[in-house]
Parts: structure tokens; sequence; C-alpha cells
């Protein structure tokens, strides 16, 4: 037997398994067309759409920093930290920054006059 084949012939083998599996591997895989890339970049928009309609007809995402909230109701940086304590207003904390709902304190500050 030659020397060479039977030190290539282990190679062959390998290499030709590796394209019986790559063949495989592609055969199951469905192909995807530019019109399915359209057709999924057309929903995709007309979900997000639907997204942001239903969020500029909702309230509940009118959250402000706290320094918008002062401005806008006057009050002192120790006045929202009491109210924010005392649990009569609203708020989450996001990366250490506090956010408050608008319409809270609005309400909070309507009921006191």
């Amino acid at each position: 037997m030659n020397l060479s084949l039977m030190i290539c012939g282990p190679l062959i083998r390998k290499e030709s398994n590796l394209e019986l599996v790559k063949a495989k591997i592609i055969g199951n895989m469905e192909q995807i067309t530019k019109e399915d890339l359209e057709y999924f970049r057309r929903k995709l928009l007309s979900d997000i759409e639907q997204l942001l309609e239903l969020n500029r007809n909702s309230h509940e995402f009118d959250w402000l920093r706290s320094k918008a909230i002062r401005k806008l109701m006057d009050i002192s940086p120790a006045t929202l930290q009491n109210l924010r304590i005392s649990g009569q207003i609203r708020f989450k904390k996001i990366l250490g920054s506090y956010y408050y709902n608008k319409t809270d304190l609005l309400k909070l500050f309507s009921d006191e006059d």
C-alpha cells in the first residue's frame, strides 16, 4: 500500500464527512427570501406603531425626574423626599435617579387647596 494514501486516507474521509454534515445542515434549514424579510419588516413596524399609539393614549408613562418635579411644583428636595418616604406619591428608582408620577403630584397638591 502506498504510504501517502495511508497517511492522507483518514484526512480525505474526515473532509468528506464534514461535507456530508454541512449538506445535512443546509438541507434542514429553511431558506429566507427577500420577500420574507420585507414581510417581517412591515409586520415589525406595524407592531411598533401600535405600541406607540397605545403609549400616546395612556397617561401611565407620565413620569418625571426629581428636578423637573421640584421646578414644576416649586418645592424643595426635602419636601419631595418626605412625600416619597411617607408614601403619599408613587416613585420609581432607576439607575440611581428617582422618577415621580406627575398626575399623583398634581392631584396631591390640588387636594391641599
